[in-house]
């Protein structure tokens, strides 16, 4: 099972109203879990910034 957020795990308990809610979902979610946690820029925002022409014979 793959589970992805953009809210860091370190966040959830402000996120969420009931902190006994929130322990007990962190607590099924990340137990024997492998978390792996991305740096950097988002591919999403970079590929927004990059120009593309309205007509592609333009871009020669």
């Amino acid at each position: 099972m793959l589970k992805t957020s953009q809210l860091p795990v370190e966040r959830w308990h402000q996120a969420m109203e009931n902190p006994t809610l929130a322990d007990a979902i962190l607590d099924r979610l990340v137990h024997n879990a492998h978390r792996i946690q991305l740096t950097g820029d988002s591919m999403r925002e970079r590929m927004a910034n990059v120009h593309v022409p309205e007509n592609p014979e333009d871009s020669s």
